[in-house]
C-alpha cells in the first residue's frame, strides 16, 4: 500500500461508529482509511487529546453577494467559516441581487463566488410566486434544493408564497426529487399582533416577542404538513424557534411524512428573560423565546424531532441594526454567528450531558444529508472528503467581536464565555486555518447537485 499524503491521529476521533483513538489517512483530498494508532508514519500530525471531527456543514447561511456585498460577501463569510471549523456551507437565495430564483441569477451568483471561497459552498434556489417553470433549470444548473418564505422576507426581490403558489410548486419539486426549505411563519397571527406596539416603546424586547407569536409558527407548520401530505414533497422547516410546533412535527414523523426540521445556535443559547430592552443585537425572526422554550428545543434534539442545527447567519451593516437607538421595530432581524456556531452549541451540549458525537451529527452528517451531500461530506469515513476540524473541548474563550472574520462585528455573543476552541481546520486535507491564522489564499469549491 502506498503511503498516505497525510495522517492525523487523535485520542478522540469522531467516527460514525463512535468516538475512539484512531489515525485518519488522507490521499488526494479524500479519507483513505481510518486505522489504529499503531504503524503510523513519523510525520503524522498528532492532535493529542483534541477532538478530531468532521468539518461542520452549515446548511443555512446568508452571504448576500452579489448585490449586497456590503452586508456580507463570499470572502468574509467563508473566512469566518474556516475560523469556526465550518468546511461546507450552503448559501440562501435571498438578500443577494438578483435573488437566486432563475437560472440567470444562479449563474450570476456562481460567477460572484468564483475564487473567493475559503470553504466549499453550495447554493439553494428560491421558490417565489410564478417561478415554478424555473425550478428544473435551477436544479440542472447545480442548485441543491429550494427555499421559500411564508411571510414577507424583508427584501422586495424575494416575495413570500401562499397556498396556491405552494400547490403549484410542490408537485414539481416532488417530481424532481428536490427538497423545499420553508421559513415557517404565517402572516395572519403576526398581523393580528400588531396592536402590542400601541403606546409601547420600540426598545421593549417583550413587545417584539409578542409581535411574532408562537401561533405564527404553529399555523405555518400545520399548513406545511398538510401540503406535504398532498404532494409527497420533502419539506424542511428552517430555524424552529417555538417549541409549540414540536407535537405537530412528532405526529408528522409518526405518519411517515418526509418532514425534517432545524433550530439555530441562538435559540439554544439565549433566552428572552435575558435580553435587555434595546438589545437589538439579539433580534431575529422568528424571535428568541423563553428559557423553558429553549430547554424544550434541546429535548427535541435529544429525541430526534429536530434533526439538525444551522446558523441562519444573517448579517447587515450596523446602521440597519439600529444599535444606536435600540429600535426592535426597525432593526434588521438577523444574527451573525458563522464563526461561533461550534463553540456556542458545544457550550450548551456540555452543560446538558450530550456528546461530541451528537454535535457532529447535528452539525455535520444531518445538514450534509439535507443538502444532498451526505455521500461526501459530514463524516470521517473512507471515501469522504477530508474536511476536518481539530478543536479543544475543554478550552474556553471570551467572545471578542473584533476577532470575528465576518464583515460586520455585531453579535449577541459579545463578552460571552464559550467552550470549544478551534485549533485547525482542513478542507480536503489542506489546512485552511490553524492557531488563529487563515490560509493565504482561498481553496474552496462551488458544490453542485449531481446530474441524473
Amino acid at each position: 500500500m502506498l503511503p498516505s499524503d497525510l495522517v492525523l491521529l487523535s485520542q478522540r476521533v469522531v467516527t460514525p461508529e463512535g468516538v475512539r483513538p484512531a489515525a485518519v489517512h488522507v490521499r488526494d483530498g479524500k479519507i483513505e482509511r481510518v486505522g489504529s494508532l499503531e504503524e503510523v508514519p513519523s510525520d503524522a500530525i498528532d492532535c493529542g487529546d483534541a477532538v478530531l471531527m468532521p468539518g461542520i456543514v452549515d446548511s443555512h447561511v446568508h452571504i448576500n453577494e452579489p448585490g449586497r456585498t456590503e452586508w456580507e460577501g463570499f470572502s468574509t463569510a467563508t473566512q469566518a467559516a474556516a475560523a469556526g471549523g465550518v468546511t461546507t456551507l450552503v448559501d440562501m437565495p435571498l438578500n443577494s441581487v438578483p435573488a437566486t430564483t432563475t437560472r440567470e441569477a444562479l449563474r450570476a451568483k456562481i460567477a460572484a463566488a468564483e475564487g473567493k471561497c475559503w470553504v466549499d459552498v453550495g447554493l439553494w434556489g428560491g421558490v417565489v410566486p410564478g417561478n415554478t417553470p424555473e425550478l428544473a433549470g435551477l436544479l440542472a444548473e447545480g442548485a441543491l434544493g429550494f427555499k421559500c418564505f411564508l411571510v414577507p422576507s424583508g427584501v422586495e426581490e424575494f416575495s413570500n408564497v401562499g397556498v396556491l403558489d405552494l400547490r403549484e410548486a410542490l408537485p414539481a419539486l416532488a417530481s424532481l426529487g428536490a427538497v423545499l426549505l420553508a421559513h415557517a411563519e404565517l402572516p395572519g397571527p403576526i398581523d393580528s399582533a400588531v396592536h402590542v406596539w400601541k403606546g409601547a416603546s420600540p426598545q421593549e424586547y417583550e413587545r417584539y416577542l409578542k409581535s411574532r407569536p408562537d401561533e405564527a409558527e404553529v399555523e405555518a407548520v400545520e399548513l406545511l404538513i398538510r401540503l406535504c401530505r398532498e404532494a409527497g414533497c420533502r419539506i424542511h422547516i428552517v430555524h424552529v424557534s417555538s417549541a409549540d410546533v414540536l407535537p405537530f412535527l412528532r405526529n408528522a414523523r409518526a405518519e411517515g411524512l418526509p418532514i425534517t426540521a432545524e433550530t439555530c445556535p441562538h435559540y439554544l443559547t439565549f433566552a428572552a428573560e435575558e435580553i435587555p430592552d434595546g438589545g437589538v443585537a439579539f433580534k431575529c425572526a422568528p424571535p428568541i423565546r423563553s428559557r423553558e422554550n429553549r430547554e424544550r428545543l434541546w429535548e427535541a434534539l435529544r429525541e430526534g424531532t429536530i434533526d439538525l442545527i444551522a446558523t441562519d447567519h444573517s448579517p447587515c451593516p450596523p446602521e440597519m441594526k439600529k444599535i444606536d437607538i435600540g429600535d426592535f421595530r426597525e432593526a434588521w432581524g438577523g444574527i451573525a454567528s458563522l464563526q461561533l456556531s461550534l463553540p456556542a452549541v458545544w457550550t450548551g451540549v456540555r452543560e446538558r450531558g450530550f456528546t461530541v458525537g451528537d454535535l457532529a451529527r447535528w452539525m455535520g452528517s444531518a445538514p450534509a444529508s439535507l443538502a444532498g451531500l451526505g455521500d461526501r461530506k459530514g463524516k470521517i469515513a473512507p471515501g469522504y472528503d477530508a474536511d476536518l476540524v481539530v478543536w479543544d473541548p475543554e478550552a474556553s474563550f471570551t467572545v471578542d467581536p473584533l476577532r470575528l472574520y465576518h464583515r460586520h462585528k455585531i453579535t449577541p455573543y459579545a463578552g460571552r464565555t464559550l467552550y470549544g476552541v478551534v485549533r485547525r481546520t482542513l478542507l480536503r486535507g489542506e489546512t485552511i486555518f490553524e492557531d488563529g491564522q487563515l490560509a493565504e489564499r482561498p481553496g474552496g469549491k462551488l458544490l453542485r447537485r449531481p446530474r441524473g
